[in-house]
C-alpha cells in the first residue's frame, strides 16, 4: 500500500519559518495555513461558499461528533464529507480523543469508553474504530487516536499517555485500508521537552506523511508551549507536514510559525465572534462596548470582508445587543477573513525574508481592548 496521497514540499524559508505546498486528493494547500473547525460538518454560522470567498483552503471536521450524529454511514451515503458538507476542498478529521477527554473516559490498553454527550449511551472508541470512522467519512487526512492529557499534569501521567499514544499510532497505521487517503501521527509529551523529543522520534520511526503536535492549548503557558514545540520540530522529518493542533490565537500562530510549524486549527475565531469579539491588527475589540453605539466606521478599514465593506461598528453592536443571529455570522466572516489574511501575510513575508520583522511589528501593534 502506497502511503502518498498527501505530500508537502518547501517553497521558501526565513530562519526556521518555512512556507510550502501540501498536495491532497482534493487540491493544494499553501502553508502555513489555518483550518476553520467544522465540528459537526459545518463551520458555525457560515456556509462553504462563505469559506471559499474568504480564502479557506482546508477545513477540519470532528470524528467524535459525526460518528454519533448523524453517524459515519449516513455521511458516507451522502457523498462522504465532501458531498455532505458541499465542500470540494481538502478536509482533515481529528480522531476524537481530544473531545472525549472532557467526558472523563475510562481508558485501557484497547480503547476509550465514554458516555455520548447526546443521549448518555456507552460508546467505545479504539484506534482501529477511529480509523474506520474517518475512512468512512472520507476525509483527505485522518489523525491517529491519541491519549491527550489536560495540563498541568504529573510527569508520570504524561509519560504513560505518550507511550500509549505511540502504541495506538502503530495500531492506527495497521488499521488503515484506503490508499487514497492519508493518516497523520500525533506527538504527545505534555510540557516535558525530553518526552516530546522521544515521542517525536518514535512517531517519526512509525512513519507518516504528516504529524500533529497534540496535547497543547490545554492549560500550558505560551512559554511552556514554545518549549514543547521545539524538540518536536527537531526530531520530525523536514519533508513532513507539522501541525499544532488546537492553536489559533495570533501570537501563538506567529510563535509556532517562527519554529517551523505548517498547519493550525482552532475554534477561537468563530467562538469569539459568537461572543461579540472581533480580531484586528490594531488589537481585538469587543463589539459590545457602548462607545460603538453611533460609530459609523468598520471593524477594520482595510479588511476586504463583506462585514467591513458594508456594516458599521454601530450596526454590529445593535445586532449583538438584540441577539440577532446575523451579528454572529458577520463577526465570524470578519474573524475568519482576518485569520486567512494573517496566514497569507505570513507566507508572503517568509518568501520575502521579512517574517521576523512582520511578526515583531504585528505583536507591537496588537493588544486587547
Amino acid at each position: 500500500m502506497t502511503d502518498v496521497p498527501v505530500r508537502w514540499h518547501a517553497t521558501a524559508a526565513d530562519g526556521a519559518a518555512r512556507s510550502g505546498v501540501m498536495t491532497t486528493p482534493h487540491g493544494e494547500v499553501q502553508t502555513p495555513n489555518f483550518m476553520a473547525v467544522g465540528t459537526r460538518g459545518s463551520v458555525k454560522t457560515v456556509d462553504t461558499e462563505d469559506l471559499d470567498r474568504m480564502g479557506a483552503q482546508i477545513v477540519l471536521a470532528n470524528t467524535y461528533h459525526l460518528m454519533l450524529r448523524p453517524g459515519e454511514d449516513v455521511v458516507a451515503s451522502l457523498g462522504e464529507l465532501h458531498g455532505f458538507m458541499a465542500w470540494d476542498g481538502p478536509i482533515l478529521t481529528d480522531s476524537g480523543g481530544y473531545q472525549v477527554l472532557s467526558l472523563e473516559p475510562k481508558i485501557d490498553e484497547r480503547k476509550l469508553v465514554f458516555r455520548s454527550t447526546y443521549d448518555g449511551s456507552i460508546v467505545d472508541l479504539s484506534p482501529e474504530r477511529s480509523v474506520q470512522v474517518q475512512e468512512a467519512l472520507g476525509s483527505d487526512i485522518a489523525m491517529v487516536l491519541d491519549v491527550p492529557v489536560a495540563l498541568p499534569a504529573a510527569r508520570r501521567d504524561v509519560e504513560n499517555a505518550m507511550h500509549q499514544t505511540l502504541r495506538w499510532a502503530e495500531r492506527s497505521k495497521a488499521a488503515k485500508t484506503r490508499d487514497d487517503r492519508a493518516l497523520f501521527g500525533i506527538v504527545q509529551g505534555g510540557a516535558e521537552p525530553d518526552l516530546r523529543a522521544q515521542s517525536a522520534r518514535e512517531t517519526a520511526d512509525i512513519g507518516f506523511p504528516g504529524y500533529g503536535i497534540g496535547g497543547l492549548a490545554v492549560g500550558e503557558t505560551a512559554e511552556e508551549r514554545s518549549r514543547a514545540i521545539e524538540p518536536c520540530i527537531e526530531h520530525l522529518p523536514p519533508e513532513a507536514v507539522r501541525y499544532v493542533m488546537g492553536l489559533g490565537d495570533t501570537e501563538g500562530i506567529l510563535d509556532a510559525v517562527s519554529q517551523g510549524v505548517d498547519l493550525f486549527d482552532c475554534v477561537l475565531p468563530t467562538r469569539l465572534a459568537r461572543h461579540g469579539k472581533a480580531l484586528t491588527r490594531a488589537g481585538d475589540i469587543s463589539i459590545k462596548r457602548a462607545e460603538w453605539t453611533a460609530d459609523d466606521s468598520p471593524i477594520e478599514a482595510d479588511c476586504p470582508c463583506v462585514t467591513c465593506r458594508k456594516y458599521s461598528r454601530g450596526h454590529l453592536r445593535h445586532l449583538d445587543r438584540t441577539n440577532e443571529p446575523t451579528g454572529a455570522r458577520l463577526l465570524t466572516i470578519h474573524n475568519l477573513t482576518y485569520t486567512y489574511r494573517l496566514m497569507a501575510d505570513i507566507r508572503a513575508t517568509i518568501a520575502s525574508g521579512s517574517f521576523a520583522a512582520f511578526r515583531e511589528d504585528l505583536i507591537a501593534r496588537r493588544g486587547v481592548q
